[in-house]
């Protein structure tokens, strides 16, 4: 008897074939219908936040990002870069979409949603995608084209874990003493009205 042959296509999509000779086939061709939905369903919700990054940047709102989230295959919202409109540095396309998703939806937990954006998040905005608990992320340009036209605060640095594009410079220091004491004991007494997730 055949073993079952397992396949699995580049975004991680598996497709197991019957060891049966009839079947294989039919199973093969399942996974592969399979990875090209995915591929469809992930290049429609792509191109909408494409669409916003360019409705952003028509407006004059912001930079030329866009982003959508998504749960069960429907847009909850879609959204684009608003740093300049709002003049506040932190309104990336993903961070205004996480915003206003978790209004829409009442709720500060997306686990059932998805997010697609029209370039590879920076630093602060995979920050609020994994806070967000989001459970899976498409992006479409890589960081290097929003750096090519000047962004160079549009850094992935913190995600891939290298330096060679960060350019701001600040000092970090962690305070010690009676600041820092005070500073934890916000936690410890705080604890009992917060239960998280």
């Amino acid at each position: 008897m055949e073993e079952a042959k397992v396949v699995e296509s580049k975004d991680g999509t598996i497709s197991v074939a019957s060891a049966f000779a009839g079947h294989q086939e039919g199973f093969l061709f399942y996974g592969l219908v399979h990875q090209t939905a995915v591929q469809d369903r992930d290049h429609k919700f792509l191109s909408k936040a494409v669409e916003e990054a360019y409705r952003g940047v028509d407006c004059g709102d912001g930079g030329p990002f866009g982003a959508v989230v998504v749960r069960n295959d429907e847009v909850v919202v879609s959204c684009h870069n608003m740093v300049l409109k709002h003049t506040d540095p932190t309104a990336h396309a993903e961070v205004t979409a996480i915003r206003e998703a978790c209004k829409r939806l009442g709720k500060i937990e997306l686990s059932d949603c998805e997010i697609y954006a029209s370039c590879e998040p920076c630093p602060m905005c995979f920050g609020a995608v994994h806070l967000s608990r989001i459970k899976r992320l498409v992006y479409g340009a890589k960081a290097e084209a929003a750096i090519a036209i000047g962004f160079d605060d549009f850094i992935a640095d913190a995600i891939r874990g290298t330096g060679y594009y960060q350019k701001a410079s600040m000092e970090i220091k962690k305070a010690d003493g009676n600041g820092a004491l005070i500073a934890e004991q916000v936690f410890e007494k705080t604890k009992e009205k917060f239960q998280m997730y």
